[in-house]
């Protein structure tokens, strides 16, 4: 019988895995299905809400889709290909903007370029200008969003296309130039194509993150659909509208999906082998080495350096009069909600994770690898469907319950999940599950198998090697994966405004809320501690990329 036990505990897992990321994707496509006034409500939408929020939601994703292709690609050629001055430098600041979430850099280009703010103000003063006598770009425009979300999301391509280009071999680029191709042909027709399926990933995920933001788009007055979708429900408190275009909204990050695995079709890319002698750098001179250095300054300050002395500048006029009480009770419960995420999250990470180790074989396998395939998916979940799939079903297992105590009992239980932390700890568990996961699945994939084998001859249960072998070998992959939750956490907005409980303010939120009153100063504080937080993994993953760049030296 104990030979059995881990194989049904990692059915079981598995199993409630699967039911855990279903049951929000189910409550959200059931909407079409659940009453009569459903189809009127589709109508009524498809008439009035959803071609401009198709629309609006189209022409971001191309604009943003565009711009960090562009800045991401052509940053990350840069530092792999070139040789200049600060190179190593630019390496790991060009991650900075990962840090800034993209509704406070909205803010501050806000109060930077409108009309009151800094920039206009000097130019009146220079020319004598007034209101009327020059034109000037809006922010607070869908181009204006895209720009936003391009200095921050940009990092996503940079990364994964720098590791691509570092992939060259000095066999392609001898092989290119022989055939007489010319440096740009040779950019264009050899290490671009190799790096596309690296550049299509990352802009990928610059894309999905700019369909799931609320923050920054209802700031600039955009209606996405996920606009709409809280629009739906706080201003006009139709359950049946939000629901329907969630639903709408995940059809389309699936749609978008789907087409990228095809587009990217049956191309296979292989790594070169490890003696393979990786391309030389080209070292600039002149001009070119300081047009480069330039290059690469601008999105760093783009993305990271204007918009926090933005939040800075905004801060000191309101030290004196900043309520720290309330901020250390928002900071409190940011902390709270984000360990407790982190904590749950890694807890669950490390036994899917060791029940896929354990069940490499048969139909039992098979089932625990798909329970943490199917798990893994909810990062692809929009936060405001991830919302909105949990509040229908939550809300239908409470009232179901308050009814049924009421008949026999004659007692109300309320509301026992719905609008409590156990709701919006769910809904971050399922979000960024895979956030915790992927390092864990890392670290038990440096552990060889011979150590299980040395341990289970010693008479050890499953779980003893897991307790005494596996988690010592797993604390650097789980504390990485401890702080990646925690920082995703203290960011997320679009959630946690729908879930948080009653009077449960996060650092998130209130930065958010201050910022639509236009009190900019005293959003300022908890957007700077949103940013001093985030800097903490970008700075590890910097230090990692220090590391094999130095590797990448010696060899």
């Amino acid at each position: 019988m104990r030979a059995r036990d881990p194989a049904a505990f990692a059915l079981a897992l598995a199993l409630a895995c699967a039911a855990g990321v279903a049951l929000p994707v189910l409550g959200v496509v059931a909407s079409f299905f659940q009453a009569p006034e459903s189809a009127e409500t589709l109508a009524h939408l498809t008439r009035t809400v959803i071609p401009r929020a198709a629309l609006e939601t189209f022409l971001l994703v191309l604009l943003v889709t565009a711009g960090v292709t562009f800045l991401g690609t052509t940053s990350a050629w840069l530092v792999a290909a070139l040789d200049f001055p600060g190179r190593r430098v630019f390496e790991w600041a060009m991650l900075l903007p990962l840090a800034m979430p993209g509704y406070i850099v909205a803010y501050a280009y806000t109060d930077f370029l409108q009309f009151s703010g800094p920039v206009q103000s000097a130019l009146r003063d220079a020319f004598g200008w007034q209101r009327g006598d020059y034109w000037f770009p809006e922010i607070r425009t869908l181009p204006g969003a895209a720009f936003v979300f391009t200095v921050v999301l940009y990092p996503y391509v940079y990364l994964l296309a720098r590791t691509a280009f570092l992939a060259r071999t000095a066999s392609m680029i001898d092989a290119a130039r022989s055939l007489g191709l010319s440096p740009l042909s040779t950019w264009l027709r050899v290490n671009l194509p190799l790096a596309r399926p690296a550049v299509a990933a990352g802009a990928l995920l610059a894309l999905m993150e700019t369909i799931a933001d609320y923050g920054a788009a209802a700031y600039f007055g955009l209606q996405t659909f996920t606009t709409s979708i809280y629009r739906a429900w706080f201003s006009l408190g139709d359950r049946m509208a939000a629901s329907q275009l969630a639903a709408i909204l995940l059809l389309v990050v699936l749609v978008i999906t789907a087409l990228e695995l095809r587009a990217r079709g049956r191309a296979r890319f292989f790594a070169a082998p490890n003696s393979a002698r990786p391309a030389p750098r080209t070292e600039l001179a002149g001009w070119r080495r300081w047009l480069a250095f330039a290059g690469c300054c601008v999105p760093i300050a783009l993305g990271f350096v204007l918009p926090v002395a933005i939040l800075i500048h905004l801060l000191l006029p309101t030290l004196e009069t900043a309520p720290f009480g309330r901020y250390a009770q928002w900071l409190a419960n940011s902390l709270l909600i984000g360990a407790l995420a982190a904590a749950l999250t890694l807890v669950l990470a490390l036994a899917l994770a060791y029940a896929v180790r354990l069940m490499q074989a048969g139909a039992v396998g098979r089932v625990v690898r798909l329970g943490a395939r199917t798990l893994n998916l909810g990062y692809a979940v929009p936060g405001a469907v991830m919302a909105v799939g949990i509040l229908i079903p939550l809300a239908a297992f409470d009232n179901a319950l308050d009814a049924w105590l009421r008949q026999t009992l004659g007692i109300s239980s309320g509301l026992l999940i719905t609008g409590t932390l156990v709701a919006l700890l769910y809904a971050y568990l399922v979000r960024y599950f895979a956030v915790g996961y992927q390092p864990v699945e890392a670290g038990l994939a440096r552990v060889t198998p011979a150590m299980d084998a040395s341990a289970r001859s010693l008479g050890a249960t499953p779980i003893e090697v897991f307790r005494r072998v596996h988690l010592p070998l797993l604390a650097p992959s789980v504390l990485a994966g401890c702080l990646l939750v925690f920082v995703d956490v203290m960011k997320e907005l679009p959630a946690t405004l729908v879930l948080r409980p009653f009077n449960f303010d996060t650092l998130a939120v209130i930065a958010y809320q201050f910022a639509a009153d236009e009190r900019l100063g005293e959003a300022a504080l908890p957007s700077l501690t949103i940013v001093a937080v985030g800097v903490v993994p970008v700075i590890l993953l910097s230090r990692a990329i220090a590391r094999a760049s130095v590797v990448e030296a010696i060899g």
